[in-house]
């Protein structure tokens, strides 16, 4: 956690002035534009296809340097009084301010006098990053080059000379945030090539040649090997897994899935299954946990005619099912002690009995095993045979949670409202660019079968051609949105509160304003009764009063007001 506390930005969102008679909007006098993500991606896909990313790059990062210039200028005459920290956070908090990024700072040393920098900053909510994931899939290199630029043109403005800024974690590259670091250009050993993202003199005409080929010049991605359709997914951790799976889809060897509940254990053994030998064969899925005690043996094993009561007929199990596929064991932490050892013989001999019987069955199953409990600390407890442990935990794959994975949750979403769509009947747009806010900022505890419920939930409440909004996806935001922040009459961003808050301030301003209590009294009921075009009953709903109390307070004040006037 950082141990740096920003100053209360009320100073700089009265720089924020919107003129919406002549169409202007200011910070301070720099004259700014308030303009859509989608357009500004749209924009920087377009250079990148045009030009290749390099070029793109230098473009963009330039733009980014001259903008945080820019601000620079502005932090000199804002804070005169704080000390020089303090008064450096002017950059990032208008950075927040301007909708480019969520900033925290890490660590941050500084001397003005002396050009002494070093600066470490986390970022989330990149829009460069997120679109950029969007547009083109996970990158091998960090993509904010805009944003990038401006912490480098800020601070070489605050400083006074040049520093260069870094971009070592990127939310594109499979992180779940971005990170950079800071410091003046000589102290990186390589910071002299990086000149040419902020030569004044980069231009299109001087691009080499080779930059201007019809063929679309792309970023390489992490890795191109697609999963199939059922897992995605491109963060770090998930490739891991998955290509572990992969290793494993061709062998026998019996593999044990782990994490948590939703995270996707069976859709990982539906892969195995299908990248193996064994696809054409039976895929056969038993949940432990959701079987009696006294009767996953019979599930499991199968049963003879007369076992026991009620017993008849022969009926096989799910191992003779799976024969020659596979078999998927969820929560086999789950599975009583009786069955382990059952299940421990088919695994090491390939050999059941039905319940009942006296002879052995040979059967050609893979078992792919899954559970989200300790198993090593279930043999401690003597709920998990030891053998069978062992037998189990020959290839042990961990499937990370959703939270650890956030980078994959914008192709996640676009999946499962493209599939409720089609599933409901509905043609949903797609997570607003808020209601995405609300899906990264929440904890995630169900993991992705969380996150379909929630989608499933929008697509059914979103209106049909519309966009799923935030209030579609969560019973309650407070949990999971920051307050916000709107715009007053005065044209400033204010404290977007709450009903108590907003009657706080409208009685501190009646106080302030010097209105008479019975003055404002009968201000309210004559401006009620006016927007009701004269209704007397219906301005009485309103104002939660009946018709009698309200024509006796009008015409009370109405004779009020002719006393008054008499001399």
């Amino acid at each position: 956690m950082s141990t740096f506390k920003y100053p209360h930005n009320s100073d700089l969102r009265r720089l924020v002035r919107f003129s919406a008679d002549d169409g202007l909007i200011w910070l301070a006098e720099n004259r700014m534009l308030l303009m859509h993500c989608a357009a500004m991606s749209a924009l920087r896909t377009q250079l990148i296809r045009s030009v290749g990313p390099e070029a793109a790059r230098r473009i963009l990062t330039r733009m980014g340097y001259e903008s945080g210039m820019r601000d620079a200028e502005l932090a000199r005459t804002i804070r005169p009084d704080q000390n020089p920290i303090e008064s450096f956070f002017v950059g990032p908090q208008l950075h927040m301010l301007e909708g480019s990024v969520q900033v925290t700072p890490v660590h941050i040393e500084m001397d003005v006098r002396n050009g002494a920098f070093d600066g470490e900053f986390l970022w989330e909510h990149s829009w460069e990053a997120e679109f950029h994931l969007r547009e083109f899939g996970q990158s091998a290199d960090p993509v904010c080059w805009m944003q990038i630029g401006y912490a480098s043109g800020y601070t070489s403005g605050f400083m006074g000379r040049v520093v260069l800024f870094k971009e070592i974690e990127c939310a594109c590259c499979g992180s779940n945030h971005c990170r950079i670091v800071g410091k003046p250009v000589e102290l990186w050993e390589d910071g002299e090539a990086y000149a040419t993202y902020f030569a004044q003199d980069t231009r299109l005409s001087k691009l080499p040649p080779a930059t201007w080929s019809g063929t679309p010049a792309l970023p390489d991605t992490a890795d191109e090997r697609a999963a199939p359709p059922d897992l995605i997914g491109s963060a770090d951790s998930f490739r891991r897994a998955y290509e572990l799976s992969l290793r494993a889809a061709g062998t026998t060897v019996t593999v044990l899935l782990l994490g948590e509940t939703g995270v996707g254990k069976e859709r990982f053994a539906r892969m195995l299954h299908q990248m193996s030998p064994r696809k054409d064969a039976p895929f056969v899925a038993v949940n432990c946990a959701a079987i009696p005690h006294d009767l996953i043996e019979s599930e499991l094993f199968g049963v003879e005619k007369g076992a026991f009561t009620g017993a008849h007929a022969s009926r096989a199990g799910k191992f003779e099912r799976a024969e020659g596929g596979t078999l998927f064991l969820d929560e086999i932490g789950e599975m009583p002690l009786a069955a382990q050892a059952k299940l421990l013989r088919a695994l090491q001999e390939g050999e059941i009995e039905r319940l009942g019987d006296e002879r052995t069955r040979k059967v050609n199953v893979r078992v792919v095993a899954a559970t989200n409990v300790d198993l090593a600390q279930a043999v401690q407890q003597g709920r998990f045979r030891p053998d069978l442990y062992y037998r189990v935990n020959v290839y042990p794959i961990q499937i990370p949670p959703l939270r650890e994975r956030l980078s994959d949750l914008r192709q996640l979403v676009d999946a499962l409202v493209k599939k409720f769509n089609h599933q409901h009947g509905k043609h949903v747009q797609g997570v607003s660019d808020k209601g995405f806010i609300a899906l990264h900022a929440h904890g995630w505890p169900g993991n992705v079968r969380e996150l379909e419920n929630v989608i499933e939930r929008g697509v059914v409440l979103a209106p049909q051609q519309g966009w799923i909004d935030a209030h579609h996806l969560f019973l309650s935001l407070e949990a999971v949105l920051a307050r916000e922040s709107g715009i007053s009459e005065s044209g400033c961003l204010e404290d977007r509160g709450t009903a108590e808050d907003a009657l706080r301030q409208l009685c501190d301003h009646v106080l302030r304003s010097g209105i008479a209590l019975e003055e404002l009294e009968r201000s309210v009921m004559r401006t009620c009764v006016e927007q009701e075009g004269g209704n007397i009953a219906s301005a009485a709903r309103r104002l939660g009063m009946t018709r009698p109390k309200l024509s006796y307070r009008l015409q009370r004040s109405d004779g009020e007001d002719e006393g008054e006037m008499q001399p």
